[in-house]
């Protein structure tokens, strides 16, 4: 087309074929697509969007000044005139056989199905050989005669069936770099657990390897054992790895590497990659205690995961109960679920079907493959989790004081119900304990419990039969204190007499201790004092707080009861107190005294005058009369003679101690002392020691004898070849008296220690001329008398002070045995 004209292309497409196109639906308005033209005459024209499998009718259109022009009618359908792009991806594969394979990637998806045709060849300049072969596939197998002679491989690819263009050919791929060391597969991803294996075909330089010559090593750092190899041929070798762990992430690494090498420990910079993912994921499902929906929950180690991972759960509704054995079914759906912040996923079900059966597993997507988890059925209505009882309420029962506990079962739910109790008593800091309820029809228990406390309750339920989760606690109930019984007993009490020097009226003070609680069931909200005189009369006072109560006392004899009341009643069992003038005349106690042992405790002991019968007690006074204290009093039986009273004693101060007997019809006269008593308990302590002593003394005794016989042999052997001390030069002109005198001023015994060593030394001399032994000799006899003279001025100086027998028996054994 000339330059000088305007190519207009015009078209109408159908899905027609021309010969099928009427005359009449020409007429339609045509669409047009500009032309551009080159310099050299050459037009392209563009036409957009075109629709593959459509007929186009085109032609030409140009003008020349004013006239139009048209070019003959033309018939194109675009999907037979492509021209695909060429293939991607060349490279070398092995197939699980040791077979070689050049394998490519198919260039963009096309709508039909392409051919291929593979040039290898030997070299890329003009005297190269070229081979073309034709393939189906995305891969060629290669024997290994054409492996070892080619150089290059291209591929280019066009329509299969219909007509079309051939592509460009691909990127030319170096074989020989390729065919170093092949791997299959390069890369593995597997679950924990499994077994997977690798072959490889290795290469040295050109020359191909025996596959009895490969090794396997795993990163490089742990060779595998030759028990795990196979020999697929004589060039491929196999490798198979047992019941693998999960792979720890290194640094940005998720794989382990697997290196063949040849057995000199040469190993080639390719590896092949193994990816094991822990995908032991469990499911938990618990259904709500309204049936309404269930809420599933699994989590996954995010340490674990591989880059461009991703979870999800699938499951699949069987329409009644769950299989034996359940596996993954071919039909499933995908399940929404929402993070967490603690690593876990949260799935809900909602509705749901209580009696169908959920198969649910996780399914971890990678571009390296997809893993599963092991699949887990489900019934809703076996992970039930119920709502937690209600209307709880809890109270002590009044006799007995037992915790009795009722409620009611939580909605939704029938009687098969087992329940657990936990109870504890109220305080800030609460130690459980639990209790367990089997279905019961009056929904009620009864525990027996710690007297006069008061215990916070709580209950959950869950189905009998053991399916299910245990329902939440339930709100806590109170079981507060309250009376069991009247108290068993009154208080024990004493009393105090004072008299008026002016008047010589005398006044009683009462004074006794609070009930504890296992006695006053529960507690005490008054006291009665009951007082009953020689004169026939009676009354009662109430004290509703306090311990003590004060009256006169004018009659010859006054019987005072104690009476403690709560809100069941009084107690029945009282003690009874009778003051009476010619009682306290009666002398019963002769002697009194007290023996301090330490600040916490004083020895009481005590005789009484002969004949004196009846005596239902004895109260023990003491009192600090160096300070401002209130009187201690103490009830003792009334059988003994001797009694340890405990308290804080500050022994250097002055303490008052009273024994008052008391009889059935009164209190007689008391004895006191305010004075502790040494003499009687040094006595005390001398005859133990006296017991002890012969003890002490005869082991020491049995020391001695062994330490002498130990010291005779020591100084056979020490000095049987030491030289006589007059031969040797250092010792002439010492007198071997002088060195001992020191030791006769201290000890005689020290001393005849002494000069035995001097003597045994003399006479033990029968060799002459050894310089060793003189030095010996010299450093012992400088060490009797510089430094062992010191030792045993210093040891009996401590000794004349010593307090200790045994301290003194060991420092005489020691001085016998060095001396």
């Amino acid at each position: 087309v000339e330059a000088a004209l305007c190519p207009l292309v015009q078209y109408l497409f159908y899905k027609l074929s021309l010969g099928d196109i009427s005359t009449s639906s020409l007429k339609r308005t045509a669409l047009a697509a500009q032309c551009n033209c080159s310099e050299y005459g050459k037009c392209e024209c563009h036409v957009p969007s075109p629709r593959l499998n459509h007929t186009y009718i085109m032609w030409l259109k140009t003008v020349t000044a004013v006239t139009p022009l048209w070019s003959p009618l033309m018939s194109v359908k675009p999907i037979d005139i492509v021209k695909p792009e060429p293939p991607l991806n060349v490279h070398l594969e092995m197939t699980e056989r040791g077979q070689v394979k050049i394998c490519w990637s198919e260039p963009v998806p096309m709508p039909y199905p392409l051919r291929y045709e593979v040039n290898i060849s030997g070299n890329t300049g003009p005297n190269g050989w070229q081979v073309v072969q034709v393939a189906l596939n995305t891969s060629l197998d290669v024997n290994n005669t054409l492996l070892d002679s080619s150089s290059f491989a291209q591929v280019r690819c066009k329509n299969h069936h219909g007509p079309g263009f051939w592509s460009e050919w691909s990127t030319l791929y170096n074989l020989n770099v390729g065919a170093e060391v092949l791997y299959f597969p390069t890369k593995i991803l597997t679950s924990a657990g499994s077994n997977v294996s690798f072959h490889c075909l290795y290469k040295n330089k050109t020359k191909s390897v025996a596959s009895k010559e490969v090794v396997w090593w795993l990163n490089l750092a742990e060779e595998i054992p030759e028990s795990q190899y196979t020999l697929v041929n004589d060039r491929v070798s196999k490798v198979t790895l047992f019941n693998l762990k999960a792979t720890k992430p290194r640094g940005s690494f998720f794989y382990n590497a697997l290196y063949c090498c040849h057995q000199n420990r040469e190993c080639h910079h390719r590896y092949a990659e193994l990816y094991v993912v822990d995908v032991n994921i469990n499911i938990k499902c618990e259904t709500d205690g309204y049936l309404t929906k269930m809420t599933c929950r699994w989590s996954a180690n995010p340490n674990a995961l591989l880059l461009g991972s991703s979870l999800q759960l699938r499951y699949h509704r069987s329409k009644i109960y769950c299989s034996n054995f359940p596996s993954t079914p071919p039909e499933s759906e995908v399940k929404e679920c929402h993070f967490q912040r603690n690593h876990s996923y949260e799935c809900t079900f909602q509705p749901v079907f209580l009696l169908s059966g959920y198969t649910m597993w996780v399914e971890f997507k990678h571009s390296l493959g997809t893993l599963e988890s092991s699949p887990t059925c489900v019934v809703p209505a076996d992970v039930v989790k119920p709502l937690p009882p209600s209307n709880i309420k809890a109270e002590i029962t009044r006799n007995d004081g037992l915790l009795n506990v009722s409620w009611a079962n939580p909605v939704f739910t029938n009687d098969d119900l087992k329940f657990q109790i936990r109870y504890a008593v109220n305080r800030e800091e609460l130690t459980w304990e639990l209790y367990e309820v089997r279905s019961v029809p009056t929904r009620s228990a009864v525990i027996e419990v710690q007297l006069c406390v008061e215990y916070i309750v709580q209950i959950r339920c869950r189905a009998l039969d053991g399916l299910g989760y245990w329902s939440n606690w339930s709100r806590s109930a109170y079981a507060a204190v309250k009376d069991i019984q009247a108290p068993l007993h009154g208080p024990e009490f004493w009393r105090t007499v004072t008299e008026d020097p002016a008047t010589g009226q005398k006044n009683v003070t009462l004074l006794w201790k609070p009930l504890l609680k296992n006695h006053s069931l529960c507690s005490v909200s008054r006291y009665v004092i009951k007082h009953q005189t020689s004169e026939n009369t009676s009354w009662s006072e109430y004290v509703d707080t306090g311990t003590s109560c004060s009256f006169p006392w004018t009659e010859s004899t006054h019987t005072v009861t104690v009476l403690a009341v709560n809100s069941i009643g009084a107690s029945s069992v009282n003690f009874n107190l009778t003051l009476s003038r010619q009682m306290s005349t009666v002398n019963a106690v002769q002697s009194l005294i007290a023996y301090p042992v330490n600040s916490t405790c004083v020895i009481l002991t005590w005789t009484l005058s002969p004949q004196i019968d009846a005596i239902t007690s004895f109260i023990i006074e003491w009192r600090n009369l160096n300070r401002e204290e209130e009187m201690k009093w103490v009830r003792v039986p009334p059988n003994i003679s001797k009694y340890y009273l405990y308290d804080h004693f500050i022994l250097i101060e002055k303490y008052r101690f009273s024994l008052h007997p008391v009889f059935a019809a009164g209190v007689g006269r008391s004895r006191a002392t305010d004075q502790f008593t040494r003499d009687g308990y040094s006595s005390q302590t001398t005859s133990s020691l006296s017991v002890v002593l012969p003890v002490v003394i005869s082991t020491s005794v049995l020391l001695l004898g062994a330490l002498l016989v130990s010291h005779r042999r020591m100084k056979k052997l020490l000095w049987e070849d030491v030289p006589n001390p007059k031969n040797c030069s250092w010792a002439q002109g010492v007198d071997f008296q002088q060195v001992c005198v020191p030791l006769v001023l201290l000890s005689p015994r020290c001393a005849r220690g002494c000069l035995l060593s001097v003597l045994v030394s003399l006479d033990g001399c029968h060799v002459t001329g050894q310089n060793m032994a003189c030095h010996l000799h010299k450093a012992l006899l400088l060490r009797s008398s510089e430094v062992f003279v010191p030792l045993v001025q210093q040891q009996l100086r401590e000794c004349r002070h010593c307090v200790h027998v045994v301290s003194c028996l060991v420092f005489f054994a020691c001085l016998i045995f060095f001396s």
